[in-house]
């Protein structure tokens, strides 16, 4: 079995964005959609979606615009550093440790994105949202809950006050031959994101790597027209374990020719509205309920 073969591909063309009225879709098909993607978040974690709607430009014109911003000089990116308090905002190299046993921060910088920032951002993140609500609509489906909106109505305010998702664009510099890698520093170490959703676009550089249930990294090339999948840690710990919030990271390339270039890649993370109370779905307990606020804040602050 290829490495590509054990995160499955799933075709979102019956449900994805292009299609206008979603209520025209079927139910066997949001079935086996269902069926489809709650098996992959069950397995491994991760899925990757084809047909999902979004189209390439938007894609190729926000990565152009982060790296034009990536470009610019470290005092001009300060004056968008983010604060201490705030999702938003610029992050520097090496300012971030998402894996604190690492021995040193991670290679890469990282821009959190407000939903109303330049055009090409904002286009994307409309995008986003449509997609990540019919993803949920699905989820829902395949965890067989009454309603198919269930998941999405818990994320009502995304772009608005009260919800923090969000696009971050992240960009991993050439590595310079003069540049001293500390032993055992990666351009993003190994952790599961937090919230309930993650849509990644990735380049065509590659680099992202996920934990296979025998413990061992695999990894997940970029495949074109397709968008990563996976869900984080409030998403686990609502349907109980079900489905699974798995690890991943960025290595530093060990061939030459791919440390001497940059890797982007963009990535929307998907949270609920902060006041939504979070409880297991299967009524069982297993974890206390907690709001999305207090959940995010607890594990936001662990990473620096």
């Amino acid at each position: 079995m290829s490495e590509t073969d054990k995160i499955p591909v799933i075709d979102f063309k019956t449900y994805g964005i292009d299609v206008e009225n979603d209520e025209s879709v079927s139910d066997e098909h949001l079935r086996q959609l269902g069926n489809e993607m709650c098996q992959a978040l069950e397995e491994i974690g991760f899925c990757y979606l084809r047909n999902h709607g979004i189209p390439d430009e938007q894609l190729r014109l926000a990565l152009e615009s982060s790296k034009q911003f990536f470009n610019q000089s470290v005092d001009d990116k300060m004056k968008c550093i983010k604060p201490d308090d705030s999702y938003f905002g610029w992050i520097g190299l090496e300012k971030e440790r998402l894996n604190p046993n690492r021995p040193a921060g991670d290679y890469k910088e990282a821009y959190g994105l407000i939903p109303d920032c330049v055009k090409v951002h904002s286009d994307l993140f409309l995008s986003c949202v449509k997609l990540a609500l019919r993803v949920f609509d699905v989820i829902s489906v395949g965890l067989k809950l009454e309603d198919k909106h269930f998941l999405r109505k818990y994320h009502s305010f995304i772009g608005n006050k009260g919800n923090i998702s969000n696009i971050r664009s992240i960009f991993y510099p050439a590595v310079a031959s003069t540049k001293e890698i500390i032993e055992g520093q990666v351009r993003c170490g190994e952790h599961s994101d937090y919230g309930t959703l993650t849509l990644l676009f990735q380049d065509n550089i590659g680099g992202l790597e996920v934990k296979s249930r025998d413990g061992e990294y695999i990894q997940a090339p970029p495949i074109p027209g397709t968008i990563v999948v996976n869900i984080g840690d409030l998403m686990q710990r609502w349907t109980a374990d079900k489905l699974i919030a798995n690890k991943h990271r960025v290595l530093i390339p060990t061939e030459e020719i791919k440390k001497r270039v940059d890797r982007q890649s963009l990535a929307f993370f998907v949270n609920p509205d902060e006041d939504a109370t979070i409880y297991c779905l299967d009524n069982s307990n297993k974890y206390e309920p907690i709001t999305s606020r207090d959940y995010l804040n607890m594990r936001f602050y662990e990473k620096f």
